[in-house]
This record gives structure tokens, sequence and C-alpha cells, in this order.
């Protein structure tokens, strides 16, 4: 993909662990690849069509000078995150230098990278105890109120009967579409989070439980971690997943079967 390049934005601000860094400013040095398609760009010569590098810069100085912090792995995340929320990049790697930080040894510079893409994602969310509907609300909502995610639809909640042979009540489901700047194993932990203030449980797999938050698709990719799998494993042979993804994403293109949403639904049914 086109990017666009920031090379050794000096901006100077107080960050650090030790008292005078937080009130003697000093130099740090950015540096900054913002992803973007230039196709429209090239073809109308016009900066509606692409990324203001000007504005990125002054959203990075802006977040540098507007607060203290100590590590400049939160200061570098923070900048990424802000030019991330106010600009369609689709992916952002930014380097921050810090030349003059105290240390003895003799050195250059000292500086972290971090890395920060937007991903479409796809969830299915589930319940089986208490108020159903109010579990799955209480999930779209979180996942709605986190600053990195942006929830843009949800599926109509469905009624299925429960998967796996131990839960014994019905289930309330349905899918959501989200765009998130985290990392997939930072949104599984949120997700575990939210099913944890909502009084999930794990106490027996595919038991009954107030709230079930599955990370379907991550964008593209293929991950198989130990606590991950993504696609999640086995959704191509759960209606109560596909039907509701269907209603909101009938021609994603699955990365592992290269079907459709719409066709492993339909082949599902044939098979049922």
């Amino acid at each position: 993909m086109d990017k666009i390049l920031i090379r050794g934005l000096e901006i100077s601000a107080c960050h650090g662990v030790k008292d005078f860094e937080k009130t003697e400013p000093q130099p740090f040095v950015f540096d900054a690849d913002l992803y973007y398609d230039f196709g429209a760009a090239y073809r109308s010569d016009d900066l509606a069509d692409t990324l203001n590098y000007s504005e990125a810069c002054k959203i990075i100085a802006a977040t540098a000078t507007g607060r203290s912090f100590n590590l400049i792995e939160k200061l570098v995340y923070e900048c990424a995150y802000a030019v991330m929320d106010k600009l369609p990049a689709k992916k952002m790697i930014l380097t921050v230098y810090k030349p003059q930080a105290p240390m003895k040894q003799k050195f250059s510079s000292v500086g972290v990278t971090a890395e920060v893409e937007r991903n479409t994602v796809y969830l299915s969310l589930g319940s089986s105890e208490g108020d159903r509907k109010k579990y799955l609300g209480a999930a779209l909502n979180a996942l709605d109120a986190h600053p990195l995610i942006k929830l843009k639809k949800v599926s109509s909640f469905i009624e299925t009967e429960p998967y796996g042979g131990v839960a014994s009540n019905r289930f309330l489901n349905c899918a959501a579409e989200i765009e998130t700047l985290l990392t997939p194993q930072a949104l599984l932990s949120f997700a575990q989070e939210v099913e944890a203030r909502n009084g999930r449980t794990r106490v027996r797999r595919w038991a009954d439980r107030t709230l079930d938050i599955d990370i379907i698709f991550f964008g593209k990719k293929v991950i198989a971690e130990d606590n991950l799998i993504i696609p999640h494993p086995d959704y191509a042979r759960r209606g109560f997943v596909l039907e509701p993804l269907c209603e909101i994403a009938p021609a994603f293109v699955c990365p592992v079967y290269r079907k459709s949403v719409k066709d492993l639904l339909c082949n599902l049914h044939k098979n049922n």
C-alpha cells in the first residue's frame, strides 16, 4: 500500500520518569509512515483525496505537548492513536527518539516504535442466562464506548437452541461489525473484561452463560495462538453465528474457506 513518510519531526516536550524531565522540555524526534491508497489523489491531484501530512504533524505535536508521560512507549502510542483517530490512514508506524535521554553511556539516540492498524472485525455475541437482551445491550454499549472501537453495525437478535450438549437454556444471539485500532490480543482481553463485568464465569465449556463475545473475523488475518484462533474455530458449522453475520456482512469472504458468509450459510442449510 502507498504511504506518506514524515522524518525528523522535532518537538520539545516533557516526558520521563525523573523529576526534572517533567518540568524541563527536551527534544523528541518522530518518524512516521502513514499507509493510504493514493489512487484518488493521483486522479484528482487534490489535497482532499489524500492524507494531510501537515495535519498529522500538528496532531503529533499537540499530543506530545498536551500531557506528560513517564514512558516514551506511552507517548508513541498516544500520538499514533490520536493521528489514526483523526485521519483515515489504514496503518501507521510511528517511531519516537529521545536524543537527550538521561543516561551515562554515550549514544546518539534511543527510541521506540509502535505499529497501529485499522481493522474491520466481526463479533458473535450470545446470552442464555438472566435478562439476555440486557446483557447483549450492555456488551454492545461497552464496545461502542471504548475509545479505540467504533461500533458500525449490529444484526437482529435471534433466539437459538443451545450448542455443545451442555447448556440447557435457549440463547439470544447477534453479530456486530466494529472498526478498531486494538490488536487481536488486546481486543480479546477487552471482550473478556466485558464478559466478566456482566457476570460471566468459566466453570464448564459450553455451559449456560450471561454473556459470550467471540471474535469471528479480524480483517483478513489468520491467527493461531494458544488463547486465540481467528477465524473462530468451528464457526462455519454454527447457524447461530452465520445467520446474524449474514445479515450484516453477507459478502465478506473467509480467509480460510475462501467463501462468502452467505455461501457458508447456504452450505450449512444444505447439509442440515
